[in-house]
């Protein structure tokens, strides 16, 4: 008997080109510009659960990630949870809830995963300069033992 893979979590590519595109603060008209998709069909696709993959391909290369992201990240809105108020009144005095000081850490994972892919972007472009610079000295080393043995001739 076989059965197919259903995953727990759907995942909606509209939701994740729109979550990406607004956590980098790009709005869809220029996203249309880098990308050459018309802003059109830019907000259509933010409302469609799957995008074609020649789509995908150019809307990830203008934001900079990878194409993955948009086409595999799980919808997460199940979990999401909103705090409207967060205070308690009492004639005495008024306390936060859940609140030590007003700096608080808001972590959110997109942009963790947009941090990620841009630092191994950087890592990447660093490993293939430091391939050419090994490259650009054995050329050169080459050369010189090529004069020294025509020298010898």
């Amino acid at each position: 008997m076989e059965t197919d893979y259903q995953p727990l979590h759907r995942v909606h590519q509209g939701r994740n080109l729109q979550r990406i595109r607004q956590t980098r603060n790009i709005k869809q008209c220029a996203l249309a510009e880098d990308s050459g998709i018309p802003q059109q069909t830019i907000s259509r696709y933010e409302q469609m659960e799957t995008i074609p993959d020649k789509a995908i391909d150019k809307l990830a290369a203008a934001l900079k990630v990878p194409a993955e992201v948009i086409r595999d990240m799980e919808d997460t809105d199940d979990v999401t949870v909103n705090i409207q108020n967060n205070t308690i009144e009492n004639k005495d005095s008024v306390s936060n809830i859940g609140y030590e000081n007003e700096n608080q850490n808001t972590f959110n994972p997109i942009e963790k995963i947009i941090q990620l892919s841009d630092e191994k972007t950087a890592l990447y472009e660093r490993m293939l300069k430091n391939s050419q610079d090994k490259i650009d000295l054995l050329e050169k080393r080459m050369e010189l033992l090529e004069r020294l043995v025509e020298k010898k001739r």
